[in-house]
């Protein structure tokens, strides 16, 4: 891949659902005796982004320059996530901070590596017009500075119909390409988008289609394109890989780069994050596919919701899989 090494030059606005991803580890001894459920032992808290601030992260893990809008509320968690963000590189300056809603947070309570239960604590109602208009003025401010936008629609409200409208008006004028990671069974909201990046459940659910329909991603894949007037569509597969579908080629098939999965939270973040990245820097449809492809393979390899390195990447793009760091806890300790 020899756009690889420019790479660092990418600039990608990053525009959606921004969270905090809290995980309390311990341990299970035994079963309590007031219900059949397990007493977790407490021994460590950490936290990492989530959702569009995952998506910066791993930006910022390729080497590349993330510019990160999205809503936090005026609370703890916010603090927490904004000292995180800034720990990384990332800079806070254009997060919304919302006075009515709080910082979205998903808990999870992990013991022995196994996810018992995930808490999750957020606001799901369409953000206010004044919240609205904040985040559109933000991202027309940042046109100028950036190659592409990666929006990451977690449909916890903050893109709504007019946000998005918004965005995909202004980066046509700007020549700026769009990137989604969608949401929901409505894609036409997504109309002017260069590529969208759906999980094939998602793919299925915006065509309508049964799970179990043959050939589901090639028909979801073909239809999306045409409805919606797509350049590329990635649609990954889990442990079945990737498809990708372009105008006016044939469907390619990228097989699974992973030796073991340990946790498959966050890793369409890392597939959004990498394409834009790629795509920013003039690497082609399937050049950034594989990359993407590749390094959503490593970070399932890890515990929790994990960003992707550059130097873990490059390690693998030389061949020497072995060199990878091993599973680890996310985040930050607190």
């Amino acid at each position: 891949m020899k756009f690889f090494d420019s790479i660092r030059n990418a600039r990608v606005l990053v525009v959606g659902d921004v969270m905090l991803d809290r995980y309390w580890w311990g341990d299970v001894t035994r079963i309590s005796p007031e219900a059949p459920v397990p007493v977790v032992r407490l021994k460590k808290t950490t936290v990492t982004p989530g959702g569009a601030a995952n998506v910066a992260a791993n930006i910022a893990g390729l080497g590349a320059k993330p510019y990160l809008i999205g809503c936090v509320g005026r609370d703890g968690e916010a603090a927490d996530l904004q000292s995180y963000l800034q720990s990384h590189g990332i800079t806070t300056d254009h997060l919304v901070d919302s006075g009515s809603r709080s910082t979205s947070v998903k808990t999870r309570i992990v013991a022995h590596s196994q996810h018992v239960v995930r808490i999750d604590n957020e606001v799901i109602t369409p953000i206010g017009h004044e919240d609205q208009r904040r985040i559109l003025e933000k991202t027309k401010k940042l046109l100028s500075e950036v190659d592409t936008i990666a929006i990451s629609d977690y449909a916890k409200g903050v893109l709504t119909d007019e946000v998005l409208v918004g965005i995909l008006e202004a980066a046509e004028s700007a020549g700026v390409p769009v990137l989604v990671d969608p949401k929901g069974r409505n894609y036409s909201k997504y109309r002017g988008a260069l590529m969208l990046t759906p999980n094939r459940n998602e793919a299925a659910e915006a065509c309508n289609l049964d799970p179990n329909t043959p050939d589901l991603v090639s028909a979801a894949g073909g239809r999306l394109m045409d409805e919606l007037n797509l350049k590329a569509i990635l649609i990954t597969q889990g442990e079945q890989g990737m498809t990708l579908f372009e105008t006016n080629e044939a469907p390619v098939s990228f097989r699974p780069e992973v030796r073991e999965v340990y946790d498959v939270t966050g890793a369409g973040d890392t597939v959004i994050a990498c394409m834009a990245a790629a795509l920013s820097v003039g690497g082609s449809f399937k050049e950034a596919a594989q990359l993407a492809n590749l390094a959503a393979g490593l970070v399932v390899e890890q515990v929790g919701t994990t960003a992707i390195k550059e130097d873990l990447l490059r390690e693998a793009l030389n061949g020497n899989r072995d060199e990878v760091a091993k599973p680890r806890l996310p985040g930050a300790a607190l």
